[in-house]
């Protein structure tokens, strides 16, 4: 038994690794897309384009890596993967058009939704055999390697060229998949604790892998949707709103984002103790009435400093919605319930920015942001119809 304790230790340690530099090097990537643009000469609407490659790679990929986990194991695909994702942040520099810049990014878009549907699926297998909703803690390392890697290359940005930079983080990640992809080579993922229900409301939350999980995973997916609606919403519109219609300067509507992303972060870590204490449930119902909240406030209050509240309380509140929906779906159907999941979820970041910029031009900005609080209402209200499901 203590060996066994050590070896999911050891695992843990490892996927929360991956699940960092999985943050890491996409904020590293994005922070330089400026200077990438101006290197290909790209117009706004080319390099539109290219970043298609990232979400059509992604997107492409997930389910197939859901199969792929079934069948040789979710272990080896997060380290294949993680070397792909390492190695193919590099490539972007090395193009000199829009068109060629696509074409690389569909293939860092395919290893970035590759690896997010292993290592998520092995952080399943994970959370079953520890019997603890450890789910959230990952995320968590997930966004403190955004914020990292976001920082370091604002940092490096203006002593580094591109190419030099994005390369660092190629051997980066090369260097810690080596090291932690150590740990998940020598261990097959761990079989799910075995034991009695102990309630009867437990045995019901059971009897959905019988019967009609696929139908929960897609509702789980649609709460995966509406909190990375929110998230890429906030990302791309959050410190426009700030400086266009609160008249912030750049430097105070630059901490918008930083906000929310901090306050998501600090959600996600303390996101265990959480669970374990109101439940899955009670955790996605309160998250989305508190999200709720918080974006009304965020997106409607006529000074910065109530607005920039609101984006911490959003981002509290959306927190541990996604890493609940990924466990819920993986537990039900496995790899095929976490890419189901996945799908949904980056599809809701696709769609939140657009959304959001079409709704900007038909009403207002602010009006626009109130349907992040309407999505995340809606994830309350599905909270409260699958009670039984989520536990708690």
């Amino acid at each position: 038994m203590p060996g066994d304790t050590l070896d999911l230790t050891r695992l843990r340690i490892a996927l929360t690794a991956f699940f960092a530099l999985d943050g890491f090097i996409f904020a590293g990537w994005v922070v330089r897309i400026p200077a990438i643009k101006e290197q290909t000469h790209a117009s706004a609407g080319d390099l539109g384009l290219a970043l298609l490659g990232v979400s059509a790679g992604a997107v492409v990929t997930m389910t197939l890596i859901g199969r792929l986990c079934r069948r040789y194991g979710s272990h080896p695909v997060t380290v294949v993967c993680a070397v792909l994702l390492s190695l193919s942040v590099s490539l972007p520099p090395l193009t000199h058009s829009a068109p060629a810049l696509g074409a690389v990014l569909l293939l860092f878009g395919a290893a970035y939704g590759g690896i997010n549907v292993a290592f998520n699926s092995a952080a399943v297998d994970l959370v079953a055999a520890l019997r603890r909703p450890i789910m959230p803690t990952f995320h968590a390392a997930f966004s403190l390697g955004g914020m990292i890697g976001a920082g370091l290359g604002g940092l490096v940005a203006g002593a580094l060229s591109p190419t030099r930079h994005l390369l660092g983080l190629s051997l980066i990640g090369l260097l810690v998949t080596a090291v932690a992809g150590r740990t998940l080579l020598r261990q097959e993922p761990p079989a799910p604790a075995h034991r009695h229900p102990s309630s009867p409301g437990e045995a019901d939350r059971a009897a959905p892998r019988r019967g009609g999980g696929r139908g929960l995973v897609v509702i789980f997916g649609l709460i995966a949707l509406c909190t990375a609606y929110g998230e890429g919403a906030m990302a791309d519109w959050g410190t426009l709103h700030l400086q266009q219609d609160l008249a912030a300067s750049s430097g105070v509507a630059a901490a918008g984002y930083s906000c929310f992303a901090l306050a998501m972060t600090v959600g996600r870590a303390t996101g265990t103790t959480l669970l374990e204490r109101i439940g899955r449930a009670r955790t996605v119902i309160a998250g989305g009435t508190v999200a709720t909240a918080g974006m009304l406030l965020g997106s409607l209050a006529p000074s910065v400093w109530a607005a920039l509240l609101g984006f911490a309380v959003t981002g509290l509140g959306l927190a541990n919605l996604f890493p609940v929906a990924v466990e819920r779906a993986g537990s039900l159907t496995g790899p095929s319930g976490v890419a189901v999941a996945s799908t949904l979820g980056y599809g809701g970041m696709l769609l939140g920015p657009p959304a959001i910029g079409f709704m900007a031009d038909w009403l207002s900005l602010p009006t626009a942001l109130t349907s992040v609080a309407a999505l995340a209402a809606l994830a309350a209200v599905i909270g409260v119809a699958t009670r039984r499901t989520l536990g708690g």
